[in-house]
């Protein structure tokens, strides 16, 4: 079983940063591709970026230049940087792992919890 733990989220005022980090744990032969997305109050899930093992990142065209996703593969972490935070960013952000399985190295997609933002005007 593997699991993904978020942290980071909060309150903060238009302008404002938060560094978000999702750590994955468990038994997993390795982990390929992770990413975050979020959901607001009334609307579907999005993409907000992802991030391959080699380090190759994508981002959604609204969030290019103000959010940024990294990885520490050693700590099987990924973090997403928000700057320049505005009250549409509110949301519950989450993180996704795609996990190879260790006996059979088949991939399957973990989620987090879900870690709340709140931008404040």
């Amino acid at each position: 079983q593997v699991h993904l733990v978020e942290s980071g989220g909060g309150l903060v005022q238009a302008g404002g940063s938060l560094r978000l980090s999702c750590t994955a744990s468990g038994s997993f032969f390795s982990i390929n591709d992770m990413g975050w997305y979020r959901q607001a109050p009334g609307k579907e899930r999005e993409l907000v970026a992802t991030i391959t093992s080699g380090g190759r990142t994508n981002y959604v065209d609204s969030m290019k230049g103000r959010f940024t996703i990294s990885r520490d593969n050693a700590k099987n972490t990924v973090y997403l940087q928000m700057n320049s935070l505005k009250p549409e960013d509110t949301a519950v952000y989450y993180c996704n792992a795609d996990v190879a399985t260790t006996v059979s190295r088949r991939m399957y997609r973990y989620w987090g919890q879900g870690t709340q933002v709140a931008v404040s005007s």
